[in-house]
């Protein structure tokens, strides 16, 4: 990556921020301990919430960190639509005893505030979800010493984030779990995306930033060919899921690899947003009929989620995942970096005897 980045991580990985609770202080440290780039998740978090994590972070490794941060959100949400799909829902709050929760207008996941305390208190590297910050933001952030991080799902939105001046793009293809980091969400654009190795070339021909790859990046192999194509790191989340520090729930852990759940799917049964995950019950009756209204429809499920994860049924949880998920591994984080960079130099190996033949 930039020198700055090259200069914090021994190897090419970085920890994806998970949020909800995946992407905890422990699961981040031991990344960073262990010589890749651990992530907190400030998404959903109170802004006063993301700096008690960011501090007990700090106390617990003098290793490179990184802070995501959801951008606002326009209210473009058709209110008729989201009260069609909470009616739709009713027979989900019957079940699980649990009332459906109330759209509010907020989009902003207090961005601002967030974006204050890390100026105040600057890390590392702070990225950025579900759009772009104003060049006045990334100025700041890079006075600050503080390394910027746009995800990206198209060639246009990472040329967007070069115009405004960040410092890095994070290129985020359909086979990531959880949600597409696009831009703007269309209603009409449908639950599709580019794959990651064509829009990695897409994204290195259109801008001379340095370039994160994501998308289904479950060994170190697969690391070791985005870096042959061009990109400079790898961001893994999924594999990451099942490690010990993670804060995923143990049924979303087991979810993985359980034989149950075969396949995954972009829906915005829970969230109103694209987002991949596994395919349960929930997302086969109620993702054809969600509509693109995000945070609204997140707010709506939030109820229905917990009340799933509280009475242990995986099929009424959003069990985020990518398209590697059957590949992962229940390891410690240190250990499962160790193992990724292990990989990389196998794939290394062959791929120089290979071109030596």
């Amino acid at each position: 990556m930039s020198l700055a980045l090259t200069d914090l991580c021994r190897y090419p990985i970085v920890q994806a921020p998970m949020a909800g609770g995946a992407s905890r202080p422990e699961l981040a440290a031991a990344v960073a301990d262990a010589g890749g780039l651990g992530f907190l998740a400030a998404g959903y978090r109170t802004a006063e919430g993301m700096y008690e994590e960011t501090e007990q972070l700090r106390r617990m490794t003098r290793g490179p960190f990184g802070v995501n941060l959801f951008m606002p959100q326009p209210l473009l949400a058709d209110t008729g639509a989201v009260e069609v799909y909470r009616h739709q829902l009713a027979g989900e709050a019957a079940w699980y005893e649990t009332p459906l929760g109330e759209p509010d207008t907020a989009g902003d996941d207090g961005y601002e505030a967030k974006v204050a305390i890390l100026l105040e208190n600057p890390v590392p590297v702070v990225s950025f979800t579900f759009g772009c910050p104003t060049r006045e933001t990334l100025d700041a952030f890079a006075a600050a010493g503080t390394l910027t991080l746009v995800t990206v799902t198209s060639a246009q939105e990472a040329r967007d984030a070069e115009r405004a001046g960040a410092g890095a793009v994070c290129v985020q293809g359909t086979e990531a779990g959880g949600h597409q980091s696009t831009h703007r969400d269309d209603p009409e654009g449908g639950l599709t995306g580019t794959g990651l190795l064509a829009l990695l070339a897409e994204v290195r021909e259109a801008v001379r930033l340095p370039v994160v790859a994501a998308g289904g990046l479950m060994r170190g192999s697969q690391i070791t060919a985005v870096l042959a194509a061009g990109a400079d790191a790898a961001q893994l989340g999924t594999a990451f899921l099942p490690c010990p520090e993670s804060g995923a729930h143990p049924l979303h852990k087991q979810a993985l690899t359980d034989p149950l759940f075969t396949t995954t799917a972009l829906t915005r049964a829970f969230s109103g947003r694209p987002a991949r995950g596994l395919v349960n019950r929930f997302v086969r009756e109620h993702g054809a009929y969600a509509p693109a209204a995000y945070p609204q429809v997140h707010q709506v499920t939030s109820g229905l989620r917990r009340a799933a994860a509280r009475t242990g049924d995986a099929q009424g949880m959003a069990l985020w995942a990518g398209q590697g998920h059957r590949m992962a591994r229940e390891l410690p984080a240190g250990e499962l970096v160790a193992l990724l960079a292990a990989e990389m130099d196998a794939a290394r190996a062959a791929m120089s005897v290979r071109s030596d033949r």
